[in-house]
């Protein structure tokens, strides 16, 4: 299967026309929706705790079409993604993202991230996630700044041909991004919070830490500019890193560089702020853990003092004053005093920060920059006859990603933030009942990507959050 970006550049922007053929999903005013899973006996996985919640949310939605896409939606990791099996008595659970046959330690953590809350009414599902982690164990150990890997250690990288950089057999792509190790900590921290199960937490658990933050101090670049380099031969800009592999100069200030964003497209300035917050929390996450669980409190110091020195210098460097709005965070900085004002839709984005227990949604600072990233003062906002939201480089311009549209509402201010997002994703699935990648600002049927986990399961995650949160807006009859 072809990579994000090879995907896009062979196939381009999918009609839904096209992608569902001559019939109908629905006929227009209808009530009655199809579904769009596959056969029972087609699903990747069941649960019998999911398909209870899918019943009982349902139940609360008055809007037909949006109940038929929680429906669709929800279920979608678990139905077509996820390869559950066991190694040496433990799970282990393999996560394809959809249409690219590979994991990712950033897309299989959000991937099954909705289900932790059931988690206690399904041992299978408990279990399941539980394979995730020791499959994310496996894949650090192998390579602590590859982002992609496959099962199959024989199958050979797409990249392998153009990629300059160490590709093990087993990595799909070596793309160094500083949440892909923030992810599975986010994960194993929120399963053991919510099972109370501490048999994830082997040795090899504690070795993924020891590498996570050897890692990161490497990436410091405190001394030298450490041993990851990445070159890639391509036309696209934003997947090859510049000067050797190594990327344009940061000054060493205690921040963590990134050579590349949570949209596998190449830093420009390496000090890559919202995955900088992400691991100031991760590290004080395995912290907790090392020492509640693991009793090793040596490592723990380690992670709690490089989160500390990270978090002062997030203070003192990840700030800019814009005109109009105040003080703001920037995307991207170099400590020398260039910085990146824009965002992303891919998390950790600026806009999920509180999503990620970074900052809270009421935080000043937090709040300007959320204005200023929903609205033209970013470049790749985008408004248009479909829909208004982020995007970003990796899908072009004019492309609104469902993700920034569901992160504006999980992270929401009000109540109404919430609503229109929900409005706006039930409005630009293109008649697929399924969210996209991207979708064009003007005109939803015009998008990429027709199967991406991700984005699917993160709509089901607000859903289910809002029927918790605010089921008033769910009992409207046309959001």
């Amino acid at each position: 299967m072809q990579s994000r970006r090879k995907f896009i550049q062979q196939t381009g922007i999918l009609s839904a026309a096209v992608a569902l053929g001559p019939q109908r999903l629905f006929a227009a005013g209808s009530t009655g929706f199809e579904s769009k899973r596959p056969p029972l006996a087609d699903r990747k996985f069941s649960s019998e705790a999911v398909e209870a919640a899918i019943v009982r949310i349902q139940k609360q939605i008055a809007d037909p079409e949006l109940s038929w896409l929680f429906g669709n939606c929800f279920p979608n990791t678990l139905d077509t993604t996820v390869d559950f099996s066991s190694e040496g008595g433990k799970p282990d659970t393999y996560v394809i993202t959809g249409d690219i046959d590979a994991m990712w330690l950033r897309d299989s953590t959000a991937q099954v991230w909705p289900y932790l809350s059931l988690i206690k009414e399904d041992d299978g599902l408990r279990r399941l996630i539980a394979g995730v982690i020791n499959r994310q164990k496996k894949n650090i150990i192998l390579d602590p700044y590859a982002n992609a890997f496959y099962k199959d250690a024989s199958k050979v990288s797409e990249w392998k041909a153009t990629d300059i950089t160490d590709m093990k057999p087993g990595i799909h792509e070596r793309k160094w991004e500083i949440d892909s190790l923030c992810y599975p900590i986010r994960l194993a921290h929120g399963y053991w919070k919510t099972s109370g199960d501490t048999s994830v937490f082997d040795a090899d658990w504690e070795h993924t830490i020891e590498l996570t933050v050897e890692t990161f101090k490497a990436q410091q670049r405190k001394e030298n500019e450490g041993p990851y380099t990445f070159q890639r031969t391509t036309a696209w800009a934003t997947d090859g890193v510049p000067l050797g592999g190594y990327g344009y100069p940061v000054k060493p200030v205690g921040l963590i560089c990134s050579m590349f964003r949570p949209s596998d497209d190449a830093t420009i300035y390496p000090f890559l702020i919202p995955s900088n917050f992400f691991a100031v929390v991760s590290l004080r996450q395995a912290a907790e853990i090392l020492h509640a669980v693991k009793k090793n409190d040596a490592l723990a110091l380690r992670c709690t003092l490089l989160a500390d020195e990270v978090n002062e210098a997030l203070k003192k460097y990840a700030t800019v004053t814009y005109p109009g709005i105040g003080k703001v965070y920037a995307y991207e900085v170099n400590g020398y005093g260039s910085y990146n004002l824009m965002d992303d839709a891919n998390v950790p984005s600026l806009l999920a920060l509180p999503y990620l227990d970074a900052v809270k949604n009421t935080d000043p600072v937090y709040l300007n920059t959320r204005k200023l990233v929903w609205s033209e003062h970013n470049p790749f906002f985008f408004k248009g006859k479909a829909a208004a939201g982020i995007g970003g480089p990796h899908a072009g311009l004019n492309m609104i990603w469902p993700l920034s549209i569901t992160m504006k509402a999980l992270t929401a201010v009000s109540p109404e933030d919430i609503r229109q997002s929900l409005h706006d994703l039930k409005a630009t699935h293109g008649g697929t009942g399924f969210m996209h990648e991207s979708f064009h600002k003007d005109d939803a049927s015009k998008f990429s990507r027709k199967w991406f986990a991700w984005a699917n399961t993160l709509f089901g995650e607000l859903v289910m959050k809002t029927a918790h949160t605010h089921p008033a807006i769910l009992q409207s009859k046309n959001i």
